[in-house]
This record gives structure tokens, C-alpha cells and sequence, in this order.
């Protein structure tokens, strides 16, 4: 099934009243019609008969606001003819019940949307100035290069492809089909709309699948070839900041990780999504993150990194001497974050944890994400900066389940990610090693990374620092070399470290979770 705006859509309402100096009132059932007249779409209240309207909204300039569970108030631009002058226009609408309410809003929005957005021009040429929580907090540039890249089939099948992800998620959801049996569901940016599939396959009595992109057409398409499973999926097109949704949902189901688990700011948009159409003590498919966090020592990535700026390095490029700019260059390329899969045993100390329970946070929290930081070396050498990865946890009432992205487990399309220092610290065994992780959000759809640390030798206090941008990393897909153990490390020295679960900054109270192995991919059954 999918949604789309259907002409002379029909709805019954109980009342309506003209909001002017000379009102105008229906106190018996009135008929509220979508449609277009002569292009232009419209809201028309009248009698049944399609060729009588006592009263027409042009749908360019409306906007529509909710006074009670049943009641709202239209608004809208009008003209005096006689005048040429614009003024506002309310009608206050009064339905039946709350459910007729919600369908009335969620027609109004996908008329705005699919009509207007996507083809109707405003009258005289004007341009819209509406805009959404969305919209106030990120670059429309940013917007449109993000949709367009997750509209792309080829994208999809990536991320389809990462049998981590899906089998997981899968697994998640079938696992737990007394949690989806017969409940309402929403898939928070759909995609392909194989998640919805999945809940359909779990016995969900509907999913309404919201997907922002192009992506939404193919997954209309995707889920017409399922026919056991349509007629339970609605696909919305839009953003979740922005749509309706006729009834509230018993379950949010959605992938809204990205690199270090924060990036893309999607985690946001699954908080409002929460705010805006879970029931409550709703269940969310994940429910909880964690960024782990430990340093590690790489001399093979630092001289790698260090070595791109050598090119800025000379006095005489086709007589041009490149050297004013090496320092700049050696800078850039530290401040990107590296992102590959590494041999955990350049881990130098036991991980931390940093939690973000989704089902608490408020959407705020995540603009700004202070971790403090500190670990105990468990070797000599040289630290190079600091390692991080991220889980999730599908807290089902049937299996708990969680996805892991750690070093050593197996392979995700998000790897790992180093933040690298220009300076590196030496620290002996035994050594504490402190400072703190910063993340704020920027307009661009991620964050600035800014990295500090600290370690005493003797009587001497060593600090280095970073600021790196998680939108511009470096990809660097190569396998994990194989490194001869070193350093007094044994094979199994930090392949058993257990994880420290710090205080979180992003909820009250603390999350009582087991913690796995930051090397391990197997699934806890707790939380």
C-alpha cells in the first residue's frame, strides 16, 4: 500500500465556523473535499455534491493547526477583489473524534507535500518561507546532497549487503515477534523498506514507512512485489519532522546510526520521531547506543598520515616553492578521522563506554556530547590517539540482541573510526591517561570532533590535542595489517578487556547493561 493524494478526497466533519467579522457557520455535518480546480489545489467545505462549495481554501498558502484532539483551525491567505489586498482567513473545524482529526491532518500534510512541494508553484511566483525543525538545523545544500545519495539504489544495496546489519536487524525482529504481533509500527526513514517487511513479517498489524528521499518511490515498488505483506505497509513520503500519521505507534523501528554512531544527525530525527508518534512506554527498535572509546598505538597509520604532507615539502615545484602551505596541509590531514578496521591489539588500554539511551534522551542532548575520558595503559609505547566503534541494542521482550561494530568482530560497512594526534603521548604500563572527547553538531549533518590528551611521565605533563571533522574522513578500506605482537603485549592481553561504563551525560540515572567485549560480536541478553 501506498500513500498518495487522491483527488476529491472526502471527509465528513461536524461543524465549521468562518473565523471573521462576518462569520460563517455550518452547526450540521459539512463535507471537506481535497482536490484541484483549475490546477490550483484546494479544500473545499460544502454539501456532498461535488459542484457546490460554500467555502475553498487554496492549499499553496494554507496551513492547518491543531486546538484539540478534535478540533482544528485552518488558515489562509485570501484576496478582496474589490481592494487587491491580502488578508488572512481562519475556519475552525470541528470533528467527530480524535482518529478523523489525525486522517484530516495527515491528507492536509501529504497534499502540501506531494502537490505543492514537488510540482505546484506558490501564486505570483512567490516562495515558500515555511520550514521545519529540519530545516532550521541543516544546510539546504547538505539536505539535498544527503537524499540524493540515499535515493540511489546502488547506495541501498551496500547497506543491504552488509550482512551484519541486516541479519542482525533480522534477526532482531523475528526473534521478537510477540513485540510486533498485531501492533502499529513505524519504520523511521524506511530506505528500501526492508525493515517495514521485516515487522510485516513479524506480524505487525500495520507499519507506516516514512522515507524523505527518492528512495520512497522504490520502496513503494519493492513492497507492491511483496503482496502477502502490502496491504500492512503504507510508504509516507516525507520527513518525520514534517508528516502525520493517522493513530500513534506501539514500536519505532528504524537504522539512524552512522559513523561513530552520531553521524548524519539522523539519531535526532529518531528522537522526534519518538516524541511525535510513540505511544507511551512504546518500544524502540534500537533502544540504546553506545560509543566505545579506547587509546591505541599505530606507527604505520601516523608516518602514513604524516608522510601526505611531504609533498608540501618542496622549495622548487616547477619553480614555485610549496613550503608556506606544508603546515596548513600537515594540519588538514590530521583532522581527518580515519575510518577502516583495525587489529585490536593496538588497543593500549581497556575501553570506555559512553551511553545514549534513545528511549530518554532529548532530542537537545545530541547537539553538544561531552565524554570525559580515562584509561589505564596496559603497555609501553607510543599512543597515537584514540580508537572508537559503537553498538546498539534491540531490546526485545523474547531475545535481546545487540550490533556491534567493534575491532574484531566481523566487519560492518561503518568499521571503525581513529581520531589521530599529531603529537603523541608515551606512556609505561600502569600509566593513567585522561582528557576528554567533545562532539558538536555543525549545519552540515555531523560534528566537529575535538579530542584532547593527557599522561604524566615523571614529572612531566604530557597534553595533545585535535580538531577533526567527522564529515570529512578518511576512507581507508585496506584489511587489518598483520602486526607482530610488540611491546611486552600478550595475544590475549587485550583481547579480553571488559568495557568501563562511564556516567552518561544523556539521561538521568544510570543504564544497567552487560557489557560485551569491545572485540566481541556476541549478542547480550540483558538491559
Amino acid at each position: 500500500m501506498e500513500v498518495t493524494v487522491k483527488e476529491n478526497q472526502l471527509f465528513v466533519v461536524l461543524s465549521i465556523l468562518e473565523v471573521s467579522s462576518t462569520p460563517f457557520t455550518k452547526d450540521e455535518p459539512v463535507f471537506a473535499r481535497f482536490g484541484s480546480g483549475y490546477g490550483v489545489p484546494e479544500l473545499r467545505f460544502g454539501q456532498e455534491s461535488e459542484s457546490s462549495a460554500d467555502i475553498v481554501i487554496d492549499l499553496r498558502t494554507a496551513q492547518l493547526f491543531r486546538l484539540g484532539p478534535a478540533e482544528s483551525l485552518c488558515v489562509s491567505e485570501a484576496v478582496e477583489d474589490s481592494k487587491e489586498k491580502a488578508y488572512s482567513r481562519g475556519i475552525s473545524i470541528q470533528f467527530k473524534n480524535e482518529e478523523e482529526s489525525r486522517a484530516f491532518h495527515c491528507a492536509f500534510e501529504q497534499w502540501k507535500t506531494e502537490v505543492i512541494v514537488q510540482g505546484s508553484p506558490l501564486p505570483n511566483e512567490a516562495v515558500s518561507t515555511s520550514t521545519s525543525k529540519f530545516d532550521e538545523k541543516i544546510e539546504a545544500s547538505s539536505a539535498k546532497m544527503y537524499f540524493h545519495y540515499y535515493g540511489q539504489l546502488l547506495h541501498q544495496q551496500n547497506m543491504l549487503q552488509d550482512f551484519v546489519r541486516t541479519g542482525t536487524y533480522y534477526a532482531a525482529v523475528i526473534e521478537n515477534r510477540s513485540d510486533f504481533l498485531g501492533r502499529v509500527v513505524v519504520d523511521v526513514g524506511a530506505g528500501s523498506g526492508i525493515l517495514s517487511l521485516f515487522a510485516a513479517q513479524a506480524g505487525a498489524k500495520h507499519v507506516y514507512a516514512i522515507e524523505a528521499s527518492e528512495m520512497a518511490e522504490y520502496a513503494k515498488k519493492l513492497i507492491a512485489g511483496n503482496p502477502s505483506l502490502n496491504e500492512r505497509i503504507t510508504v509516507i513520503k516525507g520527513k518525520v519532522e514534517e508528516v502525520e500519521l493517522p493513530v500513534k505507534a506501539d514500536i519505532l523501528i528504524s537504522e539512524p546510526m552512522g559513523t561513530l554512531l552520531v553521524n548524519e544527525r539522523m539519531l535526532e530525527s529518531y528522537v522526534i520521531a519518538r516524541d511525535r508518534f510513540l505511544v507511551p512506554n512504546g518500544k524502540m527498535f534500537p533502544g540504546v547506543g553506545r560509543i566505545h572509546m579506547a587509546p591505541f598505538s599505530d606507527e604505520y597509520l601516523y608516518m602514513e598520515i604524516a608522510n601526505k604532507a611531504i609533498f608540501w615539502q618542496q622549495q622548487s615545484y616547477f619553480g614555485v616553492d610549496l613550503t608556506p602551505l606544508q603546515r596548513s596541509a600537515y594540519e588538514g590531514y590530521f583532522s581527518q578521522p580515519v575510518v577502516d578496521a583495525f587489529d585490536p591489539r593496538l588497543l593500549v588500554a581497556p575501553a570506555i563506554s559512553h551511553v545514549i539511551n534513545f528511549t530518554l534522551i532529548k532530542e537537545e542532548d545530541l547537539y553538544e556530547i561531552e565524554i570525559p575520558l580515562k584509561f589505564t595503559s596496559s603497555v609501553s609505547t607510543r599512543i597515537h590517539g584514540l580508537a572508537c566503534w559503537f553498538d546498539v541494542l534491540f531490546n526485545g521482550s523474547t531475545v535481546p540482541r545487540w550490533l556491534t561494530t567493534a575491532p574484531g568482530a566481523p566487519t560492518t560497512h561503518w568499521y571503525q573510526l581513529r581520531c589521530v594526534l599529531s603529537q603523541p603521548l608515551y606512556v609505561m604500563p600502569g600509566q593513567e591517561i585522561t582528557g576528554h572527547l567533545r562532539l558538536v553538531s555543525h549545519k552540515a549533518q555531523s560534528y566537529t570532533i575535538y579530542l584532547i590528551l593527557s599522561a604524566t611521565v615523571g614529572d612531566m605533563l604530557q597534553t595533545s590535542s585535535g580538531k577533526l571533522d567527522l564529515k570529512e574522513p578518511y576512507y581507508r578500506m585496506s584489511q587489518p595489517q598483520a602486526y607482530s605482537l610488540a611491546q611486552d603485549q600478550q595475544p590475549t592481553q587485550l583481547l579480553q578487556t571488559q568495557d568501563i561504563l562511564t556516567q552518561s551525560v544523556d539521561q538521568d540515572g544510570s543504564v544497567p547493561v552487560q557489557q560485551p567485549s569491545p572485540n566481541s560480536g556476541a549478542e547480550l541478553h540483558s538491559l
